[in-house]
């Protein structure tokens, strides 16, 4: 299992989202997590680099009606060896792009 933190924005984004957004993001997640393990991201869920943004990247969901969700996060330094450890740094729709 992968370890994780969150950086500040992120909480509060996450708190600005419906039940509905953050149990979808649950779901993403669920399935981000498996697919870290494996080392191959699913086209599902559109992994990508965030455009001018070094060393981060976009995690894109259905969040149901309306624009997809969202979530940005790069890598951080192991804290066990061998496991990937992620900080999520943004949630939310497009817009969130503006500041990775």
């Amino acid at each position: 299992m992968p370890t994780y933190e969150t950086l500040p924005r992120f909480a509060a984004d996450l708190g600005r989202l419906t039940p509905e957004q953050r149990r979808r993001f649950r779901q993403a997640v669920a399935a981000f997590v498996e697919d870290l393990r494996t080392g191959s991201f699913r086209a599902g869920l559109r992994v990508k680099r965030v455009q001018r943004a070094p060393g981060i990247y976009e995690l894109t969901w259905s969040m149901g009606t309306g624009p997809a969700g969202r979530a940005t996060w790069e890598y951080g330094p192991e804290r066990r060896p061998g496991t990937p450890h992620v900080i999520w740094r943004r949630i939310g729709t497009h817009d969130i792009l503006t500041g990775p």
